[in-house]
């Protein structure tokens, strides 16, 4: 007996999903597609569930894989699962208004409510046995509760995005039916609950659940998918010839194997996040060890051992995962050793062929530990160019390895260190797939108010927090942007503009324009192109080849700033592309010329990865003859040009950068 599906699976996992109507459409397209080119039905539709499934999931997995070559393909992803699963307004519940009351009282600060506005209305419950009990309803002012509303679904939108990112990036090697098994399961799952035996469980997502989606942790989701796989490869078998390994550290075979038959994701996964060691640095001061090359193709099972019961997030932990890595290229792990001589994995690099593909320390969200960075940094030593692309991330984190140990041994921080942490001078990079905590740890513990004069090099009185307090002597501004601040903040030459500290920086600089025709900055990517420094989508050429796109025949020097739409004044909703070009008109910006674009991207070659920004420009049809404008970004893979539809009606994110250029009548002469 053949062993099961992924898409046998998930039909007996839900017996009407090959009936759904995206699986029905894809069904009509191919019956379609058979009788416009004179073939039979029969070969390329089958009305065999699995199969039906499987044709379907080949048509999600080329959608949401899209991105690498249009980021506007993950984003209307994004927007379709926040509609579809995002805790909306109305379904937030009093229950979770009452429970923030109950938690300011507790606090003590129950008069703070009452002089926010804060109706509490009290009733005393009488109990069978003469005690009593009294419950509280608290009746929120519409202005507190929209701001606490939008704090909870953009805490779900982030949550459900990064499942959304990982599941389509080349870091989730995966079968496209485990993909979606996972994603179906993690929508329908609520907050991580302790059982009465101290075990963990989800509790079931509804309507008005507030809590975010499930924290995405690599190596979880790799055992959990790992299990059903050896599972399914097992289901052939009679039930005493089963030999499912046992994955869990912490339950016997027994208890292991009754769970695995629930084919559960929310169990098994809550199960697996449950065992993952607790990260320590204890230990680790010790850095010396030795590299050990898995060559591409060999044997997962002694890699996947080596890592096994050690407090790390990788992946690599599960033996299909390492199987699918080592196909595509050498895997590197360095082992320090601990007192008794035991080999203790900190450091992985991950190649594809001959292209380091991903770095990995053992720290919260792989991130390096604190003391592994000169490790690295004399390995790289050894890949060259490519190496060398990496070198800021290691000086960034040896650097803040050095101000968390002073920091821990009660040292002042120095100015450079100050300005290095609220990356006034250039964002920080690290090798986790998420930002290092230890960052917003060390922020904690600091006093903003005092940092700013000192980061800014001014007394406090220099430091504007409206536009009516700018004077010749201010030297920084950190306020909300007010039509006429542009024009204040050149003619006293402001360097530092915030719309918050640290958060909200807007970035100026000089932009060179001109002097090359359409041809020549063509030419000048190609060059880039052959070389494999950046790609140029079709669409941005195809942009640059419209009449609109002009140069400019001399060379030219324009300012320029860089902004969210926050930082433009939009807190809510989806801004248009008129209401973005209408307020920063409004600020004292104007759209940049076109060619911006590309003298930007021929130059910005140092952009951080998963940086992205669009440029504020009269939109230029190109090949789908919808108007669009420029952005430039850089992600897992290279430095991109490319463009986004940008119709007078299409909405944008509030955390979308754009660059605009200052009215010449602003800057300095």
């Amino acid at each position: 007996m053949a062993e099961d599906t992924g898409e046998q699976f998930l039909h007996k996992q839900d017996p009407k999903l090959h009936t759904i109507q995206s699986v029905e459409h894809e069904q009509m397209r191919r019956r379609i597609e058979a009788i416009n080119s004179n073939r039979k039905t029969s070969e390329l539709i089958s009305q065999k569930p699995a199969d039906k499934i499987a044709a379907w999931l080949g048509v999600v997995e080329k959608t949401h894989m899209g991105h690498k070559d249009d980021p506007r393909v993950i984003e209307r992803i994004k927007n379709y699962y926040h509609k579809e699963y995002v805790i909306t307004p109305e379904n937030i519940p009093q229950s979770y208004w009452n429970l923030q009351g109950e938690i300011a009282i507790s606090e003590g600060r129950k008069q703070d409510l009452v002089s926010s506005g804060v109706f509490i209305e009290e009733n005393t419950i009488q109990n069978p046995d003469g005690t009593s009990n009294v419950n509280r309803s608290f009746i929120f002012p519409e202005e507190i509760k929209e701001q606490a509303v939008r704090t909870v679904i953009a805490n779900q939108e982030q949550s459900l995005d990064k499942w959304v990112d990982y599941l389509s990036s080349n870091d989730a090697q995966y079968s496209m039916w485990a993909k979606y098994w996972a994603f179906r399961s993690i929508v329908r799952m609520g907050k991580l609950e302790k059982t009465e035996d101290g075990r963990a469980r989800f509790a079931t997502r509804r309507k008005d659940t507030v809590a975010s989606f499930p924290v995405l942790n690599p190596r979880a989701l790799a055992n959990t998918i790992g299990a059903i796989n050896a599972r399914l490869e097992e289901k052939g078998k009679p039930m005493e010839e089963q030999t499912t390994e046992n994955l869990s550290t912490t339950l016997s075979d027994e208890e292991y194997q009754k769970l695995l038959s629930t084919e559960d994701f929310s169990k098994l996964y809550a199960q697996f996040l449950s065992e993952i060691p607790e990260y320590s640095t204890q230990g680790l001061e010790d850095t010396r060890g030795e590299w050990i090359k898995y060559s591409q193709g060999s044997n997962p099972q002694p890699l996947v051992a080596s890592l096994e019961g050690h407090p790390l997030e990788w992946c690599t932990a599960d033996i299909d995962t390492a199987r699918t890595q080592l196909e595509g290229g050498d895997f590197l792990v360095y082992y320090s050793f601990d007192q008794n001589g035991k080999p203790i994995p900190r450091l992985a690099i991950r190649m594809e062929e001959s292209r380091i593909a991903e770095v990995r320390g053992i720290a919260p969200n792989q991130n390096l530990d604190p003391y592994i960075t000169p490790v690295l940094e004399k390995k790289l030593e050894e890949f060259g160019s490519e190496g060398q692309a990496f070198k800021k991330r290691t000086a960034d984190m040896k650097r803040l390895t050095q101000i968390e140990q002073g920091t821990l041994r009660n040292q002042e921080i120095n100015t450079d260190d100050l300005r290095f942490l609220y990356e006034l001078d250039s964002p920080i990079e690290g090798f986790g797939y998420e930002i290092d905590p230890r960052i917003a740890e060390i922020l904690s513990k600091r006093n903003v108010e005092e940092d700013m004069p000192i980061v800014f090099g001014c007394e406090n009185r220099q430091i504007a927090r409206s536009i009516k307090e700018i004077r010749p002597d201010t030297k920084a501004y950190v306020g909300k942007l007010e039509p006429g601040i542009f024009d204040l903040i050149t003619r006293y030459n402001i360097e530092q503009i915030y719309t918050s500290f640290p958060e909200g920086k807007i970035r100026r600089q000089a932009d060179e324009i001109g002097g090359k025709t359409k041809e020549e900055l063509r030419h000048e990517l190609k060059l880039l192109e052959d070389e494999g420094t950046l790609w140029v989508n079709d669409w941005a050429i195809s942009m640059m080849d419209n009449p609109k796109f002009t140069t400019l025949p001399t060379q030219d020097d324009i300012q320029t700033v860089r902004l969210t739409l926050q930082d433009l004044g939009f807190d809510r909703g989806t801004p248009t592309t008129d209401q973005i070009f209408k307020r920063a008109g409004e600020l004292g910006l104007e759209l940049c010329p076109a060619e911006l674009g590309v003298h930007r991207r021929l130059k910005d070659l140092n952009q951080p990865e998963g940086d992205e920004y669009y440029i504020g420009m009269d939109p230029i049809d190109g090949s789908e003859d919808f108007p669009s404008v420029f952005y430039l970004n850089r992600d897992g893979g290279g430095l991109e040009l490319g463009e986004r539809w940008a119709r007078p009606g299409s909405s944008w994110h509030l955390d979308d950068e754009f660059i605009f250029s200052l009215r010449k009548s602003s800057i300095l002469k």
